[in-house]
């Protein structure tokens, strides 16, 4: 089906597959998986991919309701700066689409971080490698299969919006 799947079924993981309308006009292809899902945001993990400032490329996972933390990011991998990847460097480097790029079967195999807070789920949800499909997963087989470390790199949205009162500093659970 993707490069994602096939590396889940050579390593005989137990996984499933969710599949929604992808609305190209979404501002959130994460947030979209969630909402047409009916998941929890924070159970649903978006891959972004980072560079160093040695050029290293890596690959971190963090909810969808909330960012990553780059300082943090940088600090989980004993890196000095981290920003940002370029989206055409991701796309390339991956072998998927914005929206659509999975820790799982990409090209190249990068130093991947999970927020620490997927370890209190027994299912996690990330791309398939297509904009409207969706894996869930146990967090463990994740790791295992990108040769992960989890990690506390992510933070929620409400940090940076005032308005959200109280806001939690940790993910809603």
């Amino acid at each position: 089906m993707t490069p994602a799947t096939k590396a889940l079924d050579k390593a005989r993981l137990t996984y499933s597959l969710h599949r929604y309308e992808h609305d190209p006009r979404a501002a959130s292809f994460g947030g979209e998986a969630a909402d047409k899902l009916g998941l929890n945001p924070g159970q649903v993990f978006k891959t972004l991919l980072v560079s160093s400032d040695s050029g290293e490329l890596l690959v971190a996972l963090v909810p969808v309701n909330g960012q990553l933390d780059l300082k943090l990011l940088a600090k989980a991998a004993n890196l000095r700066k981290v920003s940002m990847a370029d989206p055409a460097v991701a796309q390339r480097t991956t072998g998927y689409l914005l929206g659509g790029i999975s820790p799982l079967g990409q090209k190249k195999a990068l130093r991947t971080f999970i927020d620490d807070s997927a370890e209190q789920w027994e299912q996690v949800y990330i791309s398939a490698g297509r904009r409207g499909l969706e894996i869930a997963l146990a967090p463990a087989d994740l790791a295992q299969q990108t040769r992960a470390a989890f990690a506390h790199i992510g933070r929620p949205d409400c940090l940076d919006n005032p308005e959200v009162s109280p806001c939690p500093h940790t993910f809603l659970r």
